[in-house]
C-alpha cells in the first residue's frame, strides 16, 4: 500500500479521534481571540483525550512558552502552536529496517498476548522480504494456544520459512534454533515471536531474557531491534503493560496497532513522552501489506485535521 493510501486510510479510521480532540479545540478556538480564560478549557479536553498527565503537563508547558514569546492574537495561532509542539514531541530517526552488516540479523518481537504481536511479526517479514532481504521466522511464542499455527500461517502469506517446534516447547530452544537456522541458510533477517503472557511478571522477564541469552550465544550484538508491539485502543492501560517489558528487555522501538479503530488515538504522544521509545510502525488491518513507517506529521494531520 502506498504511504499517502495508508495514511488517508487511517486518517478515515481516526474519525472518532479527530472528533473527541481536534474537533472539540477547533470548537474551543475558532474565531476567537486568545485570552487566558481558554487554558483550563484546553486543559479538560487533553486530559479526556486520555493523553495521561505527564503528556499533558508536557504540552500546556511547551505552549505556555510559545505563546509567551509569539503573544498570539488569535485562537487558530494557538492551535497551530500546539500542532507544532505535537509533531517536535517525535523525533526523526534512522531507518530502522537497516541490517546489520554482519548476517543474520536478529529481530526479537515481544508485547502482550492480543496487541497483534505475532501478525506483526508475519508483516515484518513480507515487507523485508519485498525489500530483498530473505528472511525467516521464529515461532518462541509456545505458551498462547495456537500461536505457532498462527505464525505459520503468516508464514505462508509472506512466503517465509518458520521455525518452530509446537506448543510448549522451550521458548529459549526456539529461538536458539532460529539463529541457527538463519545461519545455515544464509538469512538476512531471523523475526523471533516471544511470549505475551506467562503466569506472572517475574516469569514473563524471565523467560524473555533467557531468550535474549541463548540468543547472544550465537550472536553477541543480538538482537539488533527489539520491537514493542502496543495495542492504541487499550489507551493507558496499555502503557501500564509496556513497562514490563522495558524492565525486560532494551527495547528499540515501538509499534503501534488497531489505531484506526480507537478514540484513543493520541496515545502516541504518551508512549513516546512517558516511555521514551521512539514509536517506528504503525499496524492497521489483517492484510500483510498493512504496516507502514510513522510519520509525525501525518499523525498529527489524523488526529488534529488539516
Amino acid at each position: 500500500m502506498a504511504m499517502a493510501g495508508f495514511w488517508n486510510r487511517l486518517k478515515e479510521g481516526m474519525t472518532r479521534t479527530r472528533d473527541s480532540l481536534g474537533g472539540r479545540l477547533r470548537t474551543l478556538f475558532q474565531g476567537r481571540q486568545w485570552d487566558d480564560s481558554l487554558w483550563d478549557q484546553l486543559e479538560e479536553i487533553l486530559f479526556e483525550a486520555d493523553l495521561g498527565y505527564d503528556t499533558v503537563d508536557y504540552l500546556l508547558t511547551q505552549l505556555r512558552e510559545e505563546v509567551r514569546i509569539s503573544h498570539p492574537q488569535r485562537a487558530d495561532d494557538v492551535m497551530e502552536l500546539l500542532r507544532h509542539i505535537m509533531v517536535d514531541l517525535f523525533e526523526k530517526a534512522s531507518d530502522p529496517t537497516l541490517l546489520d552488516p554482519q548476517r543474520p540479523s536478529i529481530w526479537l518481537m515481544v508485547g502482550v498476548n492480543g496487541t497483534g504481536k505475532t501478525t506483526t511479526a508475519g508483516k515484518f517479514a513480507y515487507m523485508m522480504k519485498r525489500q530483498g532481504y530473505q528472511v525467516i521466522l521464529g515461532a518462541a511464542d509456545t505458551f498462547r494456544a495456537a500461536a505457532v499455527e498462527q505464525l505459520q500461517e503468516w508464514g505462508q502469506r509472506a512466503g517465509v520459512d518458520v521455525i518452530s517446534q509446537g506448543a510448549g516447547a522451550d521458548s529459549a530452544a526456539v529461538a536458539y534454533d532460529t539463529v541457527q537456522a538463519a545461519i545455515a541458510r544464509s538469512r538476512d533477517l531471523a523475526i523471533i515471536d516471544t511470549a505475551g503472557r506467562l503466569h506472572n511478571k517475574s516469569n514473563l522477564m524471565q523467560e524473555l531474557q533467557k531468550v535474549v541469552r541463548v540468543i547472544r550465544r550465537e550472536r553477541p550484538d543480538a538482537p539488533h531491534q527489539v520491537w514493542l508491539v502496543i495495542d492504541a485502543t487499550t489507551g493507558q492501560n496499555g502503557l501500564a503493560q509496556a513497562q514490563v517489558f522495558l524492565e525486560a528487555v532494551q527495547v528499540t522501538g515501538i509499534v503501534l496497532t488497531k489505531l484506526d479503530g480507537t478514540a484513543k488515538g493520541g496515545i502516541a504522544l504518551s508512549i513516546k513522552r512517558e516511555l521514551g521509545v521512539p514509536i517506528r510502525f504503525i499496524g492497521v488491518g489483517e492484510k500483510v501489506e498493512d504496516l507502514m513507517p510513522f510519520d509525525a506529521e501525518s499523525y498529527v494531520r489524523a488526529i488534529l485535521g488539516d
